[in-house]
């Protein structure tokens, strides 16, 4: 998410002189050159103030209704406003508030990202379940899907013993370096499932495992961890580091794992996309670069800004700092294409799915307004796209995407505007027929 930051095996694993950086592919049009989809529908504006339980929309999941695929539900997080389900209409189906803080001086639940698991083995049988990062309390929840419950869809199976992912204490836990960035995935040799996790101000990566108990519930284990660079050699033989708040390191949030090879792609906010192993063993290779990539930069107090320095000219040609909403377009065949959400121009770029081709540019998007009520997405936090029919609606699949400044915009009633968020629905089909994917 974009901040003011602007800003173990791994250590020694990760020193600067294992990190292999990939040629960079030609550079894209601009951003206004770049094929142009509207969305077909949107949810309705979520408020991040008293009045709208401080909701803030941030990333979804698509869960796919076998044997109903009309039926098919979005799973999105809404910050201190917890977990928000939709129907393929973008019509609200359910609501679960993220849980209270563990005390009156404690931080209060903040549901931060999703991802899903399919088919996961409970004492009842298989289901899929919705895993989510709780920044509050530095903790993953579990929700099993259930589209013919009585209440909606979701309920809550996560093991009441879990213990914080990164934090030692609740006094740690309110300090909130705590579970941001997730992404969920199944290891096709084992079947086991797991959930890698990263750390909020950090560069730390978690692989955790998810654990069924007696009782049905879900938990986790720690297996291993990762740091990714805070720094980095520029060819000039300077060492850069993105510019933060002080204490704060550049943190991964978007993350995606492909089934097919155990890749995860993790997004590093002011640097760029890695591609490493997900069981995070093996050095990680760096596929892209955000465009301020060697930017220096100084942290003003005053403003809570970075004050950029002179740009000499490392950085990439197509993601504009922060780097978010890592999903995977998959095809039957192998192919397909990461997407990655570039924040800072608010356009969308495309990387071949094939490691073999370095995960090449392909092209990208934007996602802009269809009426003057129906907008399009700016500032996108995050992003999913499920390639497959989803009856009459969607047959050729669809995406998601956060839209960081809903409108038309709501006064506050103190000269201001309310802090408005949301969710677009774009019809897949219309995406790669605009990105001649």
């Amino acid at each position: 998410m974009r901040t003011h930051r602007r800003a173990g095996v791994a250590a020694a694993a990760l020193a600067l002189a294992l990190v292999t950086l990939l040629p960079a592919s030609p550079a894209q049009a601009g951003p206004a050159a770049l094929p142009a989809v509207p969305p077909t529908a949107e949810t309705a504006a979520l408020y991040d103030d008293e009045n709208g339980g401080n909701a803030n929309a941030d990333d979804p999941a698509i869960w796919r209704n076998a044997a109903a695929p009309g039926r098919s539900l979005v799973v999105a997080t809404a910050k201190e406003g917890g977990l928000r389900v939709y129907d393929l209409r973008a019509r609200l189906v359910q609501s679960v508030p993220a849980p209270p803080p563990a005390s009156a001086d404690d931080a209060p639940g903040r549901f931060n990202n999703v991802d899903l698991v399919t088919g996961l083995r409970l004492p009842s049988g298989r289901a899929d379940v919705a895993v989510v990062s709780d920044r509050g309390h530095d903790r993953l929840r579990i929700y099993r899907i259930d589209p013919a419950r009585p209440g909606g869809p979701l309920r809550d199976i996560t093991d009441p013993a879990v213990a914080p992912v990164f934090s030692a204490d609740q006094a740690e836990v309110n300090e909130q370096r705590t579970a941001y960035g997730l992404a969920a995935w199944t290891d096709r040799a084992t079947g086991r499932s797991y959930a890698l996790v990263s750390r909020r101000n950090e560069t730390r990566v978690a692989l955790l495992e998810l654990k069924v108990t007696a009782t049905g519930t879900v938990g986790y284990r720690t297996v291993r961890s990762l740091d990714l660079p805070a720094s980095f050699q520029l060819p000039n033989g300077d060492t850069w580091t993105p510019c933060g708040e002080p204490g704060e390191r550049p943190q991964v949030e978007g993350m995606v794992v492909d089934p097919a090879n155990g890749m995860l792609y993790a997004g590093q906010e002011d640097v760029g996309i890695w591609r490493l192993r997900a069981d995070l063993t093996g050095a990680p290779v760096l596929v892209d670069k955000v465009k301020e990539y060697g930017v220096p930069g100084v942290y003003d107090e005053e403003s809570e800004e970075c004050e950029p320095g002179a740009d000499p000219g490392y950085g990439g040609d197509r993601l504009a700092a922060d780097v978010e909403g890592l999903t995977l377009f998959q095809e039957r065949d192998g192919d397909g294409y990461l997407l990655a959400s570039s924040q800072g121009d608010n356009t969308f770029a495309l990387y071949d799915r094939e490691v073999g081709d370095d995960n090449e540019y392909e092209g990208g998007f934007r996602v802009t307004a269809a009426t003057e009520v129906l907008d399009g997405s700016q500032e996108c936090d995050g992003a999913a796209v499920l390639n497959a029919p989803l009856g009459d609606r969607y047959p050729r699949g669809l995406l998601v995407v956060q839209d960081g400044h809903d409108t038309p915009e709501v006064p506050d009633g103190e000269g201001g505007t309310r802090e408005a968020t949301g969710f677009k629905f774009v019809d897949l089909g219309a995406v790669v027929d605009a990105a001649d994917m």
